[in-house]
């Protein structure tokens, strides 16, 4: 069994959210939904109701977020008002690696959004969308981390 890309999935549904986090939980903690419960401080029922439905309380969903050290629900509530989420920066340098990323993201974005706009019905929608989704996510990246370093925060 191959081992998932845990950085490049997204869910398609709440429910699916939920799913994802829980399987984050268990392959990369070794959680189960019952020390996940423990953890959120519900009973692991509940949980399993709230996985099987999708309806967990907008609350708790920090604390499930945390429990399961992922954020795959946040996302999925973003993405399904049409906003586009990206991580805070560290602060860290960028390597050459780094940049290296974010210029072959945008040949990749580029040439499927070519190919896209040339035949719109032999071209891959989604895997368009994916492409430009993550050059964007990694180009905001690091707009922010330029901008905190020209506006350094006080430290208290």
């Amino acid at each position: 069994m191959s081992r998932r890309n845990w950085k490049h999935l997204r869910a398609n549904s709440l429910v699916h959210a939920l799913r994802l986090c829980k399987e984050f939980a268990q392959e990369r903690r070794n959680l189960s939904v019952e020390r996940i419960a423990d953890r959120m401080g519900v009973t692991h029922d509940s949980l399993y109701k709230w996985l099987g439905t999708g309806r967990m309380p907008a609350i708790l969903v920090p604390a499930y977020e945390l429990a399961c050290g992922c954020h795959y629900v946040t996302d999925w509530y973003a993405a399904a008002a049409g906003r586009l989420s990206i991580p805070m920066p560290t602060g860290r340098n960028a390597g050459q690696a780094d940049l290296l990323a974010v210029n072959s993201s945008c040949a990749a974005a580029l040439q499927l959004l070519t190919a896209f706009y040339a035949d719109p019905a032999a071209a891959n929608p989604a895997a368009t969308l994916d492409a430009l989704r993550t050059h964007l996510e990694q180009v905001a990246f690091h707009h922010h981390n330029v901008a905190r370093y020209a506006a350094p925060e006080l430290e208290l």
